[in-house]
């Protein structure tokens, strides 16, 4: 069993240990507030088309982003009524989690680690998917690669979306914290 009173993740203890000082070193900040870190990890699985046809998709939909994140998953439901595509308002759609702190850390250990490696024909992500502000988005076709999802039970493939936010001034500097943060970057 594993003692989280006394358990810090392994990426939080680097970036203070070696991806701080390293980013200071690079980018000459004056001041240790100027250093750029990670603020929050979005993910999100719109469960879409099948939502429609079958409102219990989007609870299988949520149970595996519970799973994946070790945190509660919230429900996203429609805003307005859009017949052309028969949905209704207040209709389930899709299911996203915020991560903050420890367990933000502790997903993107698994992200880079454990799940990258297992899709197939993997080459890396795309540098260029960052927003401007030092935000960074990718996906994911399959939700099967982390280890948490049992592939027998699995009824439908989930694609996934994940927004890394850091609080990087440029998309240079936010590249750079996550190569140190060992993000496989293909450019």
């Amino acid at each position: 069993m594993l003692d989280t009173a006394n358990y810090t993740p392994r990426l939080k203890v680097a970036y203070a240990d070696t991806i701080r000082p390293a980013m200071k070193e690079e980018f000459g900040y004056k001041n240790d507030m100027m250093i750029p870190r990670l603020d929050k990890i979005v993910i999100n699985i719109g469960a879409g088309a099948e939502a429609v046809k079958d409102s219990k998709k989007v609870k299988s939909a949520q149970e595996d982003l519970t799973a994946i994140a070790g945190q509660k998953a919230v429900v996203n439901k429609a805003k307005k009524s859009i017949a052309g595509f028969r949905v209704r308002e207040d209709m389930p759609l899709g299911t996203k989690v915020t991560l903050r702190a420890d367990r933000m850390y502790e997903f993107l250990d698994r992200l880079t680690t454990i799940a990258m490696p297992r899709i197939r024909d993997f080459r890396g992500v795309s540098g260029k998917s960052f927003d401007g502000r030092g935000n960074y988005a990718m996906g994911l076709k399959e939700h099967i690669v982390f280890p948490e999802i049992d592939f027998d039970k699995v009824d439908e493939n989930w694609g996934m979306d994940i927004v890394i936010c850091t609080t990087a001034a440029t998309d240079a500097e936010a590249k750079a914290l996550l190569k140190h943060f060992n993000m496989p970057f293909n450019s």
